[in-house]
């Protein structure tokens, strides 16, 4: 029989994996001290080890199930994951701190990849699968694009609070 590609669990985490990772190498993109060559390596490496990291911890049927152990995180600790890519480009904590958002947190689950920068920022939606079967009809290049909320991270603008409100209830 022919073997399908990219049969099993595995292949549902492309798609999040993708939005994950394009996102952290846009942060590294905006400050410009990373070459494009750099990020190529980076985004490999990070889709390779995000792939390993939750190869027993990704459950369709149970999005949220495992979320905290997938969630990257940067809050005055660098996030293992990323410190070790980042070593495989030569770069340093130092510089990862730098180049990085002090508060981050990504969270990559089944049908959605969220972030939400600073403690009490809002939280955007990176990636959202439309329903568990159709993928979502972004585009892959769209990934990681600075989107609404992502001027906060120049200043521009305040988190819009609508989000929090609606939550909080």
């Amino acid at each position: 029989h022919k073997h399908r590609r990219g049969a099993g669990h595995r292949a549902d985490m492309v798609p999040e994996i993708a939005a994950a990772v394009g996102f952290v190498s846009s942060l590294l993109r905006t400050r410009g001290c990373v070459s494009e060559q750099q990020l190529r390596v980076f985004s490999r490496a990070l889709r390779e080890a995000l792939a390993e990291h939750y190869k027993h911890h990704w459950f369709p049927e149970k999005p949220f199930k495992g979320s905290g152990y997938r969630c990257i995180r940067i809050n005055h600790k660098m996030d293992p994951i990323i410190c070790k890519v980042a070593r495989q480009i030569g770069l340093s904590l130092p510089q990862l701190y730098q180049l990085l958002p002090r508060e981050l947190t990504l969270w990559v689950d089944p049908y959605e990849v969220s972030y939400r920068i600073g403690e009490d920022g809002s939280i955007c939606v990176l990636y959202e699968a439309t329903s568990s079967k159709a993928p979502s009809s972004k585009p892959p290049s769209s990934y990681g694009i600075l989107t609404c909320k992502n001027q906060m991270l120049f200043g521009c603008t305040s988190p819009s609070k609508n989000y929090i409100m609606t939550v909080s209830s």
